[in-house]
């Protein structure tokens, strides 16, 4: 049985939390010494000692935890955590049912009622991403509500919690059947090739699924298509399965190459009529730039932060000069996607970022499409950080 504590929250916070803020703000806490063991449950009261809210002790990024029920509760058990899950379920029932899409995000953090906790669903496989110390340590309960609530072929997770908030190397098989990775997944009858057991990342990124629907329907007929910090190359394959005439796939990770000719494979292209480059993307502008290569469409989706041997990037300080560079490779009348996963980075900021690129470049734009997360990625309204993407569709005329 998990132990159970009062925690006084200062007069700000509580009024934030009423409000269905979910962060339990390591500054609004103010008898820190009674946080000792991360899982242990929160009773949450303001300065007067009347309730707020039940929630858990989890270090995570800011926070020390999350308000989980507005409602006192006297366990956190399994009926408790299956009743999260079987919500998340219905919510979702129209993508279950797809069978274009067989890859999405199941169970979001906050949005569905429990920070900390995401579950992502590849086909018939679930894949757990823990985020704190305090939600691992109710493992047991929230497998037991999977297996009371869901069928699947098997489950694997991704311990998100070492002292720096990284992954922890692990073998991230947890019961069920093992997967035979690669494996095919779907999206909108796209495939893409994923392994759920190779590292932090699984080979696609699930909130970037309107997006690329759009590149392929839209933007890609007879367009020289560029993806800068490519990854494993998935816009690259919905641009050329769009009508692209070439795609350069440019990301500084050695295995982006062989996973992105994988990915082009399972979608029967060839990969050798596309080109890959394995390099610093900051090298790969100066050099498109010397060469007086430009392009039809380019895709920016840089990390919010990313640190080579000579530059540290930092979305919020440097993507106005991100956007200058790519500008300059871009052709008149042609597409920029400048895509950012920074919650750090506001709306408001993020537009400000590309008209200040087009200002000192002296080019006109106009904003044809925007996107954020997709429906299955479920934010709060009172917690806008949650709903951290912010993809611009930008026409750049010269």
């Amino acid at each position: 049985m998990k132990t159970m504590i009062n925690i006084k929250v200062n007069k700000k916070a509580a009024e934030k939390l009423r409000g269905g803020y979910p962060l339990i703000e390591r500054d609004a806490v103010q008898n820190p010494k009674a946080l000792k063991e991360e899982g242990t449950i929160l009773r949450l009261l303001d300065d007067k000692k009347n309730y707020i809210g039940t929630g858990y002790y989890g270090v995570q990024n800011k926070g020390v935890g999350w308000i989980i029920s507005q409602e006192p509760e006297e366990y956190i058990d399994t009926a408790f955590f299956a009743k999260k899950i079987e919500a998340a379920a219905q919510k979702r029932k129209e993508l279950m049912a797809d069978p274009d899409t067989t890859a999405f995000r199941f169970f979001n953090g906050e949005g569905d009622g429990l920070g900390g906790l995401i579950i992502d669903y590849y086909d018939g496989f679930y894949v757990i991403h823990w985020y704190s110390e305090g939600i691992y340590s109710f493992q047991k309960e929230i497998l037991a509500a999977m297996r009371d609530t869901l069928s699947f072929k098997g489950i694997y997770e991704k311990k998100r919690f070492d002292q720096k908030g990284q992954y922890i190397e692990d073998d991230d098989f947890v019961e069920g059947e093992r997967g035979d990775f690669p494996m095919l997944v779907k999206e909108n009858g796209v495939n893409f090739a994923v392994d759920l057991n190779d590292g932090a990342m699984t080979g696609v990124f699930l909130d970037q699924r309107e997006v690329r629907k759009a590149i392929r329907e839209r933007y890609s007929r007879n367009a020289e298509m560029l993806n800068m910090f490519s990854y494993t190359g998935a816009f690259s394959v919905c641009a050329a399965l769009g009508g692209a005439l070439k795609t350069t796939s440019v990301d500084v990770a050695n295995r982006s190459k062989p996973k992105t000719i994988q990915q082009f494979e399972a979608n029967g292209l060839d990969p050798s009529a596309h080109e890959m480059i394995v390099e610093d993307v900051f090298h790969y502008f100066k050099y498109a730039a010397r060469k007086e290569r430009t392009f039809d469409l380019v895709v920016v989706d840089p990390p919010s932060f990313a640190k080579t041997k000579k530059r540290t990037f930092s979305a919020a300080k440097d993507y106005t000069k991100l956007l200058k560079e790519t500008i300059d490779l871009t052709k008149n009348g042609g597409v920029i996607v400048a895509s950012t996963n920074s919650s750090a980075v506001s709306v408001k900021s993020f537009k400000q970022f590309i008209k200040t690129a087009c200002k000192e470049k002296g080019v006109g734009y106009d904003i044809l499409e925007h996107y954020s997360l997709p429906e299955d990625f479920r934010t709060l309204e009172a917690f806008p950080e949650g709903n951290y993407l912010k993809v611009f569709f930008v026409k750049i005329m010269k």
